[in-house]
């Protein structure tokens, strides 16, 4: 991977276990990006409809951090970090399906940006079920749509 290429650069040392998921123990922000931090996002579609089903709010949510680093003329490959929440552990088989999903078309050769995962109680309403968060390195720009 070359500088001009501005994707973060992801590993795992072998001197610690290999990650227990599809994340990467170290991912490393490349000289000329801007750390750009996306709020928690939900499985809502644009005109505010939500996804009933844990697999498809994962996915919307998803899609909807796709749609915001294509806001930014960036992409996937561009994230440093996922933080996700789910609600109830019934929820998780639909979540992982979803998250598998997304990340065999994200990211192919398996390099994983970093990534929690939280099972919590609830979330903000009783009919989400997942809300993922994210960080990302983006080609420094000169000025930011929108601000």
């Amino acid at each position: 991977m070359t500088q001009k290429d501005h994707l973060p650069i992801r590993w795992n040392p072998p001197t610690v276990a290999a990650p227990i998921g599809k994340y990467s123990h170290l991912t490393l922000v490349p000289e000329g990006s801007e750390l750009v931090f996306i709020s928690g996002q939900v499985g809502n579609a644009p005109n505010g409809s939500l996804a009933e089903s844990s697999l498809d709010q994962t996915v919307r949510a998803l899609t909807n951090i796709d749609l915001l680093l294509d806001s930014l003329g960036s992409g996937p490959r561009h994230l440093v970090r996922l933080l996700t929440f789910v609600s109830g552990t019934a929820n998780l088989p639909g979540f992982y399906a979803g998250r598998d999903e997304v990340f065999a078309r994200w990211f192919p050769d398996g390099a994983f940006p970093g990534h929690s995962l939280a099972v919590v109680a609830a979330l903000a309403s009783p009919q989400l079920f997942v809300e993922i968060e994210g960080w990302a390195a983006v080609p420094t720009r000169a000025g930011v749509e929108g601000s």
